[in-house]
């Protein structure tokens, strides 16, 4: 259900997330399709070959593939992975704690767009995504402001009437990215901000 929805806002639904306390907010996947500001600093750092863990419709991957980087996208919504392809990038229907091809090889790991809040614990997600890379390979990941509170939130996507199942998702600051990066099974974290966005390298 999580992902129909989320395929529905990709399709230009209008879709919200909805937290237990009753407050929503839309979902503003249109966003996703086109460059935003700070991709480019991001997308500088990525080695070949890369994996964006939840890749969407694929401005990422796709933008990677132009570069002349070998990389993968992974989803679990089927029209997020159709739409990385019909863009011209390769991308797999694929949970990241699923088997992933060349597991071990990846020079870099993208979690861009506040993925690193994927399942609601970024120390096990940071776990799982290390044993993806190759040695000497890093996470790069998109992470809330400084001052931001790093917090896990129970939410679910809602079109209309419609709702689906509540999950997990994390909220990492910058300023705690490096305690993060520790539990998760890196040595550290350096940060940087472009664009009103913030990220950080994990090695």
């Amino acid at each position: 259900m999580i992902g129909e929805i989320y395929a529905d806002a990709l399709a230009g639904e209008s879709v919200e997330i909805e937290y237990v306390d009753g407050a929503r907010a839309p979902l503003e996947a249109a966003r996703w399709f086109e460059p935003i500001g700070g991709d480019e600093e991001f997308l500088s750092r990525c080695s070949s070959p890369t994996l964006d863990v939840g890749s969407g419709p694929g401005r990422l991957t796709v933008a990677l593939t132009r570069r002349g980087i070998r990389s993968l996208g992974i989803d679990i919504t089927p029209r997020a992975v159709a739409l990385t392809r019909r863009a011209g990038g390769f991308a797999l229907l694929r949970d990241v704690f699923d088997d992933i091809p060349h597991s071990g090889r990846w020079a870099t790991a993208l979690l861009a767009d506040g993925n690193i809040g994927i399942g609601g614990n970024p120390a096990a997600l940071l776990h799982r995504v290390r044993h993806l890379l190759r040695p000497g390979g890093a996470v790069l990941a998109e992470v809330a402001p400084p001052g931001t509170r790093s917090r896990v939130d129970r939410l679910r996507l809602r079109r209309g009437p419609l709702a689906g199942p509540w999950f997990g998702w994390a909220t990492v600051s910058a300023d705690d990215i490096r305690r993060v990066a520790l539990a998760g099974g890196f040595a550290g974290a350096d940060c940087w901000s472009a664009h009103d966005r913030w990220f950080a390298r994990l090695s």
